[in-house]
């Protein structure tokens, strides 16, 4: 992350989706007049505490943030993924999670006076680059280490499946001018120069790929 990214001082979404390996479509995304407000539903949780994740979601915000070329984190639900993933196939990172807020926290406080989540962006932004170039101070095994988990559970939040609680309502996939699950593609539709149009199907919502209960 550099301090001098054009888009503000922590890591843009271009850099964000650049590190993902699908930067070369946001080029085309309309750009708006100014970013629109969020109103962040509080949903039931399976993992996170409240508190837990008030911080996660202002990590997540300042990491895919909402702004003119699109949504981000906020509306891809990208913290109900993480939290869902915590309470079934990442189930082992839960003591990693709790030890990394609780750390993020108390390092935001000895250097701002107050918990992440109640910082100014510019100040978060600021956190979050100590935390990737390991000058944070505080986490077991890094601060480095924590902040690649959190980035790369952010990606796999915003563009996975919606099945898996994240990219809801295909923000993500919208965002990256993927099309979504389809049976078939008519010959039209696999043409270079044609905007194919947006399936918006998770894979279970066909009837083959369907998943049982515990599934």
């Amino acid at each position: 992350m550099s301090a001098t990214t054009p888009e503000r001082g922590g890591l843009s979404r271009r850099e964000l989706l650049k590190r993902a390996g699908v930067a070369g479509t946001v080029v085309a995304l309309p750009a708006a007049t100014a970013p629109a407000a969020v109103a962040v539903e509080r949903e039931q949780r399976e993992t996170f505490t409240a508190a837990q994740a008030q911080t996660i979601e202002a990590v997540l915000g300042r990491l895919i943030p909402s702004d003119a070329t699109g949504p981000g984190a906020a509306e891809a639900k990208v913290s109900r993924y993480i939290d869902k993933a915590l309470s079934g196939e990442l189930s082992s990172l839960q003591g990693f999670y709790a030890a990394g807020i609780a750390a993020l926290d108390e390092y935001a406080t000895s250097k701002y006076g107050a918990p992440f989540s109640s910082l100014a962006a510019d100040q978060q932004d600021a956190i979050l680059h100590d935390l990737e170039t390991d000058a944070a101070t505080g986490f077991a095994p890094s601060s480095s280490a924590f902040f690649e988990t959190i980035r790369e559970h952010a990606v796999q939040g915003m563009f996975c499946d919606p099945y898996q609680g994240g990219n809801a309502n295909f923000v993500g996939w919208d965002l990256i001018h993927f099309p979504g699950i389809k049976l078939s593609v008519p010959a039209r539709d696999q043409r270079l120069d044609v905007d194919v149009p947006p399936a918006h199907k998770s894979t279970t919502d066909y009837a083959i790929f369907k998943i049982g209960p515990g599934g």
